[in-house]
């Protein structure tokens, strides 16, 4: 309940709710120029914000980017994991969206109040929209690929705790394959997805076990000798960064990583640990500009998943609650 109490002030709407004045149509082609005859400046809007969030916490940027892969791997990209039902039954509160961090929730709240300020803008713009915007300004702000992004999603009026299922850290890869493949997105998309993890960390608690008694062989001796040091034991308060060398910029160490067995979840490792998975890696590893080009792809594609139009959807007034 704290941290619940917690996130409702911390991201407190900053300006009143007022009935929506969505773009009309059933049908909506999604396209960058989407919001150009309604809300001109809304990139640049929504980059600054961001800007200024990554600037006051570090973790800004690597939690909106999870944050926008939790949304639209459940319902789609439709913002249902920023709604907030009164009884509790929403995505937010779910066991796999509890290691979402506040940082990202604020950054999309506070990108939705910086567009809402202008008032070509106001309530004309989807808040999953907002986060696709803020997604992808954090891997550009970060040093990752700046790639275009698709708009004209509507937002969703449903969130529940039992609608999510998502990947988690000891998955192989055909259970990694299968989820991905569930979602419309191949195994080449997951791969290069998985290298969202060059920034960010994880919590003791999901890769405890690779260090725990003899440990996981896959992983570098080292880099586990040095975990055990921060995560003594189940229960470990701790953390550790994903990508260690780099932990704040987005390049490609992520894949050098895993061919030195210094990746953090088993879920990264078995990427290089697995026969069929692993040229993909050691192609990442050497060259840059491909891993860049096929996240981007790849983040263009999850984007496409669940979009709703105006039949099934809205623009909200506050992200956290349908109108």
């Amino acid at each position: 309940m704290r941290r619940l109490r917690f996130f409702l002030l911390a991201i407190a709407a900053l300006s009143p709710p007022l009935m929506a004045n969505a773009p009309s149509g059933a049908q909506v082609q999604l396209r960058p120029d989407y919001y150009a005859g309604v809300c001109p400046d809304l990139e640049r809007i929504v980059r600054e914000s961001v800007r200024q969030s990554m600037a006051h916490s570090p973790v800004a940027g690597p939690a909106t980017l999870r944050l926008f892969f939790h949304d639209c791997a459940v319902r789609g990209c439709d913002a249902s994991i920023m709604i907030i039902n009164p009884d509790g039954d929403d995505e937010w509160r779910s066991p796999d969206d509890q290691t979402l961090k506040l940082e990202g929730f604020h950054t999309v709240m506070s990108a939705k109040a910086a567009v809402d300020s202008d008032p070509r803008c106001r309530n004309r713009v989807s808040c999953a929209d907002i986060m696709a915007l803020a997604a992808r300004d954090s891997v550009a702000l970060s040093g990752g690929p700046d790639y275009r992004v698709e708009l004209g999603r509507y937002d969703g009026r449903v969130s529940t705790r039992g609608s999510v299922v998502l990947p988690h850290s000891t998955f192989n890869l055909d259970q990694l394959t299968r989820f991905f493949s569930s979602l419309g997105l191949s195994q080449t998309d997951m791969i290069a997805l998985s290298g969202a993890h060059t920034i960010g960390a994880a919590s003791c608690s999901f890769f405890q076990y690779r260090v725990a008694g003899a440990g996981d062989p896959a992983m570098d001796p080292a880099l586990a000798s040095q975990l055990r040091g921060s995560c003594p034991g189940p229960g470990a308060p701790g953390f550790a960064f994903l990508d260690a060398a780099t932990p704040l910029r987005f390049d490609n160490a992520y894949y050098r990583n895993l061919r030195r067995g210094w990746g953090l979840l088993g879920s990264d490792q078995v990427l290089y640990a697995d026969a069929r998975s692993r040229a993909a890696v050691d192609r990442y590893a050497a060259d840059e500009r491909a891993f860049f080009d096929d996240f981007a792809a790849a983040m263009t594609r999850l984007g496409r998943i669940g979009v709703r139009t105006a039949d099934d959807g809205e623009i909200r007034c506050d992200c956290r609650f349908p109108n």
